[in-house]
């Protein structure tokens, strides 16, 4: 059992080895991973959401919270993570998922506290 085992995997390897010299001249698919320009894209199309709220607006306070985060994941090389950060900040803006009621105020706690 053991010898048929060894003896299938390598005609596996070889089969697929036989395809890869096959087809030399087989076009590289073009990369789907997303890069620096649309993560910078997606990020200034949310922030121009974004400012069209007041600037004590709730969602918006959340919504530069994301694009911060985005930016900062960007930096890090984490394009995918940005363009996801970017979106949440988008969708804050639109959903206007925070809302405070009359006489409510949002207290941001400092470092310190």
């Amino acid at each position: 059992m053991h010898l048929f085992r060894i003896t299938f995997c390598a005609l596996g390897l070889l089969a697929g080895l036989g395809c890869a010299v096959a087809t030399p001249g087989a076009a590289v698919p073009a990369s789907d991973e997303p890069t620096r320009e649309d993560c910078n894209a997606a990020v200034a199309e949310a922030r121009a959401l974004a400012s069209a709220l007041p600037a004590d607006h709730l969602s918006r306070y959340f919504a530069e919270r994301h694009l911060h985060q985005a930016l900062v994941e960007a930096g890090n090389g984490e394009f995918d993570e940005c363009l996801d950060m970017a979106a949440r900040a988008s969708d804050e803006v639109r959903e206007r998922r925070h809302e405070l009621r009359p006489g409510e105020r949002l207290k941001v706690l400092g470092v310190d506290e």
